[in-house]
């Protein structure tokens, strides 16, 4: 891997070896069944597939969290959300708050802010099926299952209720931009969890217009931008009545998550 330009290629190789491995890597204990599949994981690397997809989890928060062709993979950008979400919690973590997460995908955000907060609970909607499986069983994975509800849906599409707390990283890459990505992001991460219309602001206009019912007395939306979107997505959610209440940066120092209230 390292001829072929893979950055950080010994230590990927290292870890695809201690994966397949359980963390034995004395060749005496490996099965040729454990070298064909380390042969096979090798050739999906030089192919081009993300390490973290040929591995099959990705930890976030600390958390381990399984993937599928239907999700993202949990980034440590994202981060920024639960760090900013948790800010506005403060000490209301211990209360049995009600969460909800749009477009869930691996539900990283809801199981990380469900462990988060001992008492809350928390739904994750998504469009897909099989994202909402995974997120399932991530939070089973992450001992949280109990308290986590997820649903396929569009949106807040039938929802009830109010929530103290929504999050949400929904597609916010302009359409005719999704071409040009690099071809990590464009061959394998899916196209629903992308595309956020000709502006890449679709759902942000979504969320304005819907979060107000949904979004309990002294409750917060926490959203992930894309990168130059902040002034617009500042605007959008003032006009369906939002306050913004302060924009955290990633570890790039870019604005990432956008914080909201009614009040």
């Amino acid at each position: 891997m390292l001829q072929a330009g893979i950055d950080n290629a010994a230590l990927e190789a290292r870890w695809l070896v201690e994966h397949l491995s359980s963390g034995s890597d004395a060749p005496a204990s490996w099965t040729p069944a454990m070298a064909a599949a380390l042969d096979e994981a090798v050739d999906r690397r030089l192919a081009g597939e993300p390490f973290w997809r040929i591995l099959g989890e990705r930890e976030f928060w600390g958390l381990p969290f399984r993937l599928s062709p239907a999700t993202l993979e949990p980034r440590p950008d994202s981060e920024t959300l639960i760090a900013a979400a948790l800010d506005q919690l403060g000490a209301r973590r211990q209360e049995p708050l009600r969460i909800l997460d749009l477009g869930t995908g691996t539900g990283c955000l809801l199981v990380t802010l469900l462990r988060e907060c001992p008492a809350a609970s928390g739904i994750g909607i998504d469009l897909s099926s099989e994202a909402c499986e995974t997120a399932r069983m991530n939070a089973a994975l992450n001992g949280v299952a109990g308290r986590a509800l997820l649903g396929v849906g569009s949106w807040t599409d039938g929802l009830d209720g109010r929530f103290d707390l929504i999050v949400s990283n929904p597609p916010y890459i302009p359409s005719a931009d999704i071409a040009t990505l690099d071809a990590v992001v464009r061959d394998h991460d899916p196209l629903l969890a992308l595309d956020g219309g000709r502006d890449g602001l679709d759902p942000y206009r979504i969320f304005a217009r819907t979060l107000p019912d949904r979004l309990a007395d002294g409750g917060h939306v926490v959203l992930e931008i894309g990168a130059g979107q902040e002034e617009d997505v500042k605007a959008i959610m003032r006009g369906g009545g939002f306050i913004w209440r302060g924009s955290r940066s990633d570890l790039g120092g870019h604005p990432r998550a956008l914080i909201f209230a009614l009040h």
